[in-house]
This record gives structure tokens, sequence and C-alpha cells, in this order.
């Protein structure tokens, strides 16, 4: 059972929110095995089930929509038969990108949390708020900042060991 803890300031973040980023940071951490940037998100049904669990492998699989958020909305509707993944919870260690905020509309998602913000691609609150635009035909909520140090790191170890030619 999942219950809304007393204080928070918008009233929606859930208590499982810090063990859900956590299962995403886990995912984020084999990006890096294959190439690719440290990025993991975790589907959850409104059940609080996990639904399916994916990384970054835009590197491995030579395939630009290959971010961890497409992935795993792919294999949630799979496992769920058909594409719309209604009332379903994506956690993600990055603000999404315009191409995972436009599928993450078209899913129907209910709840987006994400960790840090993406301040050269962020299309939920950085730069867009597309899950917000009542232009759309669907919306989400949004909680940020869940964990945001830890994926901030892990992000900027990445890049230093590329830029160091470590990686």
């Amino acid at each position: 059972m999942v219950r809304i803890l007393p204080g928070a300031p918008d009233g929606t973040r859930l208590m499982n929110d810090d063990a859900w980023m956590d299962a995403a940071l886990n995912e984020a951490d084999r990006a890096p095995e294959h190439g690719d940037v440290p990025i993991g998100c975790v589907v959850v049904d409104a059940s609080g089930n996990e639904l399916s669990r994916a990384h970054n492998r835009r590197e491995v699989d030579a395939d630009p929509t290959a971010h961890a958020e497409i992935l795993a909305l792919r294999s949630a509707a799979q496992r769920l038969g058909h594409w719309r993944v209604e009332g379903a919870t994506v956690f993600v260690t990055l603000e999404p990108c315009p191409m995972c905020a436009g599928a993450l509309i078209s899913a129907r998602i209910a709840r987006l949390v994400y960790a840090a913000t993406d301040p050269k691609a962020g299309a939920v609150d950085t730069l867009l708020e597309l899950g917000k635009d009542s232009r759309f035909n669907h919306r989400f909520t949004v909680t940020s900042g869940i964990r945001a140090a830890e994926a901030v790191a892990r992000l900027q170890q990445f890049f230093a060991q590329l830029r160091n030619g470590t990686r």
C-alpha cells in the first residue's frame, strides 16, 4: 500500500519514492558497463508493483531512441498487452528529454518522478513543460529532486572518465 507522506510540499510524494528511485539508480549503474550514459528508469503500476525497468542502451544498440524511459515504457506496455500504461508512475534518474516526455504523454502515465534536472534537454520542467501542457490530450503530475545528488554524481563521474579517456 502506498501512503502520502505528511508535510510533502505538493502532497504527492509517496513513501516509496526513495526506494523506487534507488531501483532506478541501480539500473543506471548498468549503463556505463557498455559505454552508455548512466540513466535508469523503473515503471510502477498504480498498485505499487514493478512493471519494468531499463537503462540507456543507445551506444550498445546503436539506436538513438534507446533511452531508459522509452525502453522501460515499451517493456511495460508489452507486459500489459497494450500501449496505454495508465495509472503508472515512472521513476527516472534524469529529467526526460522531449522524445521521452512525449512518450510519457502517449503512454498515458499518471505520474513522473525524476532525480536530476537536465539543463540541456529537460522537457518536463527545465526547457519545456510537456507533461503539464494543456494543448496535449494527456497530462501527468511531476515530482522532482528525489535523490538528485546521487544521480548527478553518477553523471559527473561518467563524463569525467570520458573526458580523461579512462572510460
